[in-house]
Formats: C-alpha cells, structure tokens, sequence
C-alpha cells in the first residue's frame, strides 16, 4: 500500500457547511492549512461547483436518512486547483441528540482518474447555475411594475398597445437589472464581502455564490455585467427611434437605471454603503422610476402620476432589499457596507421591515383615495394579511437561520401583491 493510500481525509462542518475541524490528512490532501479554513471557509470549496448545486443536498439527504450516513465516489479540488478521484463518506454529527452538522471522510484513488469519478451534470443543474449566476427569480421585481404601468397607462388612454416597444421594455429593463445583480456579485467580491460572510448558505444571502462555488470567474463576471448594461442600451436605442421629437428625454431613465446599478455597490460611490441611500435607490428605481419610465418609453409622456403609481412596489422591492440584509450583517459591517440593517441592528430593523411593509400597503389606499388609480387596486389588500404574518416572523426570527423562509415569502409577498394590484386595474 503506498503513502497516500494512508491518508484519510476528516473534516466536521455545521449545518451551513462552515469547517469546525479539519485534520492533519486533509491537511496533506486538500493543501489547505487547518489555520486556513476553520471557521473562515465551507466545505464546498472542495467540489466543483456544479457537483455542489447538482449533488451535494442529495447526499446530505441520505446521510440524514441512514443512520451509517452516505458513500460515493467523487471528484475533489485541492487547493492549487487540481482535481482528484475519491472515495467519499459523510455522516451527522450530533450534539445531545441534536443534528448540528456532518462529518466527512475522504480517501483518495490515485489509481483512477478525476474524470471518471466526476459526477454526472443534468441540463437541471446547469439551468440552475445559469439562475444562480444572474439571480434571475429577483426579474419579477421589474416584471410587475412594468406591467402595472402598461395596464395603467392603457386604462387611462394614455397610449395604445405597441408590443413592440413593450418587448423592448421588458428585454432592456431585465438585462439592466442583470446587470446590477452582476455588477453587485463582482464588486462584494473584490471589495471582500462575500469572502467574510458564513452566513445562510445559498439562502439568499452574499449574493449568487456563484464566484464562490466556481461557476464563473471574477473577469467572466464583470464581463457578464458589462454585456447585459450594452444589450440594454441597445434596447434603449430601439424605444427612442419609436419616440419622435422627445426621444433623448429617454436618457434620463436610462442614465438613472445604469447609474445605480453600477454605482450600488461599484466604487467610487458604493451607494449601499451610505446609510440609507442605497434603500432609497432601490425603492426608487424599482417602483416610481421603473413605472414612470415605462409609460414614457410607450406614450413620450412624463407624468407624476405614473411616478406615484410605482411607490407601493418600489417600498415593496425596498423589503426585498431589507430583509435580504439580515443575514449579511455582520460580515458587511465587517466589510464597511454600512446600509440601514447595519447602521440600526437586527431588533430594530425588525421593526423597521415592518413599518415598510406597513407602508406599502398605506400607499395603496393612498394612492386609490387621491385618484390615482381605480378601486380595483383595493384588490391588492388581500396580501396584507399574509404580509402582516410574514412580519411577525421576522419579528420573531430576525437573528435565527428560520429567517431564511421569509426572504423568500418577502419576495412572494411583492409578486403577490403585484399581479393583485395589476388584475385589480384591468378587470374591476
């Protein structure tokens, strides 16, 4: 038996894959230091990336399920980047009969070749790099206040039905929000963010991962950006040829939108680190602005109350952002990203969701009582009490991993309340 067939590799890790121990063979297997990982990185570091999304929950799962854990073969990654085959184990650890992470043992097989233990990628999983990369469920956050604007707009006869200029709407208005997704992943990166934050795994919380996990590099990622910010402008350019005389006032909105998706998290400015602004950005470019533009770009119209129209999705995209924040805390604070979570602390953000929240809700009835818009936008009350619900559990859990459902309920939440808000103006 040669040398590296004595070696087995152990390492422990929490529930959100953070290293707690990490022994002297993997130490001589992985290439990483102990001083190194414990408690600064998380066992998906040694899978590639696609390994991790495809196969890794499943393997936890039935580790979970059998009390002897779970045995595969696999590929690994050491630290200079080779890759090697490996038989590999995981089992639970448990503290007073509690699941509180996993134990892993590795051993490797020299004799076999990485490629022949890779396993297999389906065309699922790697759709869902694809949606982990760009954050692609967050669309919706455009996709609504779009849409509530055309009905509105129709409604008021402010413009007829162009689907072409509509088409160039959507097409430009998404890869703008791309882009900031993006641009906001690649700046965190460098700025060293998302390298501190141990929180949440994949639960929405420092950004895609995707650098992390290896699905595409830091350059790839600024590339990506820098494509979906020029395919938008190409948009832009297609809806001002359609525009007649007024066409360059488009530039306002598209200038406002490619400004703070860079300069969200893009240096000199880094808005989201400025106590506030970066709230008021967000709640801005995806309500009031997003709204505002949209009847523009079909009608060459600038009117306020389409502007007014957009505050309770824009308050609702500002929640999105808020809660999203929480378990990003204490790395970002770490990291000089000093937005409002940080700047007030769990608790009173807490409540400071709620006054959001709240206040969405407020504005629709506001905006119905000044006319703005018709009484079928009341129909969008019918979320209030789900979102009431979502609230006291983030009063509840705002400093516990259960706060990962509302992130995701948050989102819910503003789509719900959206296509209400939408029915309720075309059909009552």
């Amino acid at each position: 038996m040669s040398k590296i067939d004595d070696v087995v590799s152990v390492i422990t890790c929490d529930l959100e894959g953070r290293i707690e121990t990490f022994s002297t063979g993997a130490e001589e297997m992985f290439g990483y230091s102990a001083d190194e990982v414990i408690g600064k990185k998380r066992v998906s570091i040694f899978s590639p990336g696609l390994v991790v999304l495809g196969h890794v929950s499943n393997w936890l799962k039935n580790a979970r399920r059998n009390k002897d854990g779970y045995s595969t073969r696999t590929t690994f990654i050491r630290k200079d980047g080779s890759k090697f085959a490996a038989e590999f184990k995981v089992t639970t650890t448990k503290k007073n009969g509690k699941h509180i992470g996993y134990c892993g043992k590795t051993r490797e097989l020299p004799e076999i070749s990485p490629d022949v233990t890779m396993p297999k990628t389906s065309i699922t999983t790697r759709i869902i790099s694809i949606v982990a990369i760009t954050r692609l469920p967050f669309l919706s956050a455009t996709w609504i206040p779009i849409i509530a604007a055309l009905i509105w707009g129709l409604n008021e006869n402010i413009f007829t039905m162009n689907w072409g200029t509509f088409s160039l709407i959507i097409i430009g208005a998404s890869c703008l929000h791309l882009a900031a997704n993006t641009f906001n992943d690649y700046f965190d990166w460098i700025s060293g963010t998302d390298q501190i934050n141990n929180d949440y795994f994949l639960q929405l919380s420092g950004g895609s991962r995707a650098i992390e996990l290896g699905l595409i590099s830091v350059k790839q990622l600024f590339i990506l950006g820098t494509i979906f910010l020029l395919l938008s402008g190409l948009m832009g350019l297609g809806i001002m040829l359609s525009l007649g005389d007024n066409y360059l006032d488009l530039l306002y909105y598209g200038i406002a939108g490619a400004f703070s998706g860079y300069f969200y998290t893009g240096y000199p400015l880094r808005l989201v680190a400025r106590r506030g602004l970066g709230e008021l950005l967000i709640g801005l470019n995806f309500g009031p602005l997003m709204t505002m533009g949209t009847v523009f770009a079909m009608s060459g119209i600038h009117s306020w109350d389409a502007f007014i129209l957009g505050i309770p999705l824009g308050l609702l995209t500002t929640a999105i952002l808020w809660i999203n924040q929480f378990p990003d805390m204490k790395s970002d604070e770490i990291a000089g990203k000093h937005h409002l979570v940080v700047v007030l602390g769990l608790e009173k953000s807490s409540w400071g969701f709620l006054l959001i929240i709240i206040s969405a809700f407020i504005s629709i009835i506001a905006i119905n009582y000044y006319e703005i818009v018709n009484n079928g936008v009341l129909l969008s009350l019918l979320a209030l009490p789900l979102a009431l619900i979502l609230c006291f559990r983030v009063l509840r859990d705002y400093d516990s991993r259960k706060l990962s459902m509302a992130n995701w309920a948050t989102i819910g939440i503003h789509f719900i309340t959206g296509v209400l808000m939408i029915v309720g103006i075309r059909y009552m």
